[in-house]
């Protein structure tokens, strides 16, 4: 059982389909011993990446460090404090929301990629976390995995986070009403992976 469960949301609405899901992991994985926390990423302040690659200079298996001064350092630390995070977006235009987009491509520090060499390295393929993916959208749930690139996105996020996929759960129709309620076996799910961590 994870000790530590951080779940980071991607959604512009809280209260809604994605950060009740990830509340429902959240809860059950409290209900059996787990410290959580949960980081909204609207309300950090995270810069675009520069495309600098300062972060990809130096050698080692250690994340790299970023020259942009805001807010991703900490929710880095917090998420590196973790035995397991939960990693939630609705998809938008076909994949994760621009602000999860946007922490994601401040990852870049989690490979090796001095100038001069053709293509990065991974710094560590250890992945001592769990992961969750969740991820919602207003079409039928099996269109997720054909249709958009929000399943890639997700798992991309959670290795560069050092964390193995163990649960993935893909919400449709999520966009039937303005305020959709969250099917109850939806979170009937959400929580049983949850008591699983």
């Amino acid at each position: 059982m994870a000790k530590k469960v951080v779940g980071l949301v991607g959604s512009y609405r809280k209260g809604g389909t994605i950060d009740v899901a990830v509340d429902a992991v959240l809860d059950a994985a409290h209900e059996h011993g787990a410290e959580t926390r949960k980081i909204y990423l609207i309300d950090q302040h995270i810069e675009y990446c520069h495309n600098c690659r300062a972060c990809t200079q130096e050698a080692g298996p250690r994340r790299g460090k970023c020259v942009i001064e805001d807010d991703v350092a900490g929710i880095l630390s917090e998420l590196d404090s973790a035995d397991a995070i939960v990693l939630g977006s609705p998809v938008n235009f076909y994949n994760i929301t621009a602000v999860f987009r946007t922490f994601l491509e401040r990852l870049s520090g989690t490979v090796y990629w001095p100038w001069g060499q053709p293509a990065p390295k991974v710094r560590s393929k250890e992945l001592p976390r769990k992961a969750v993916l969740i991820a919602s959208m207003a079409a039928p749930r099996f269109f997720m995995n054909i249709a958009t690139g929000a399943p890639r996105a997700l798992r991309t996020a959670a290795n560069c986070l050092g964390a193995r996929p163990v649960a993935k759960l893909w919400i449709g129709l999520a966009a039937q009403s303005m305020k959709p309620k969250v099917n109850e076996s939806v979170l009937l799910r959400a929580r049983k992976i949850g008591a699983s961590l």
